[in-house]
């Protein structure tokens, strides 16, 4: 197997959180010419109470002009690992802090055309305090029983992607929340 080599990488976008490249490569027999979004990746909470309750947050999200539920998530901040994006942002959307962190798994949400990559980590041993989401993040936030929010996967009322992925991922290989 031949080594892709990329010929050209051109900005043409430069947005508030992520950059639009356009790519050409070869190799391998092939060509490809792509428009690639660059995004310095964001980490997934999954926060867990005391009695396996998983927390779900409702915000609307632009795109598709649509509330969902999904885990609390946010994009790095420049020179912020994934663990300290996790608690910065759980902070903020929600309040909590957590003295117990573990990282789970990570993926690329959307390879085909960006490159963000998501870390997921488990929130356990909960503090309450103060939320100060951003002025345009209106957030519900509910604790759910893990297997309400299942259901919820398997009926279509979450359809986020990170949260489906995430949810799936912890009931087939754990760790398992108290039922």
């Amino acid at each position: 197997m031949s080594k892709i080599r990329i010929h050209s990488s051109t900005r043409i976008l430069r947005a508030r959180i992520f950059d639009v490249v356009e790519e050409r490569a070869s190799g391998d027999g092939i060509k490809m010419e792509r428009s690639i979004v660059r995004h310095p990746g964001a980490s997934v909470m999954l926060t867990l109470d005391a009695c396996g309750r998983v927390l779900l947050i409702r915000q609307y999200r632009l795109p598709i002009r649509k509330r969902l539920w999904e885990l609390p998530a946010g994009t790095r901040d420049p020179g912020e690992s994934p663990l300290q994006t996790a608690r910065r942002e759980l902070a903020e959307e929600t309040g909590l802090r957590a003295r117990r962190w573990r990282k789970l798994l990570r993926f690329y949400p959307s390879p085909g055309f960006c490159d963000e990559e998501m870390s997921v980590y488990l929130a356990e041993d909960l503090t309450e305090g103060e939320a100060a989401p951003e002025p345009y993040e209106k957030i519900t936030k509910r604790w759910f029983a893990w297997d309400e929010a299942l259901e919820m996967v398997a009926h279509g009322r979450i359809r986020d992607s990170k949260t489906i992925i995430t949810l799936l991922h912890v009931d087939r290989f754990g760790p398992r929340p108290k039922r």
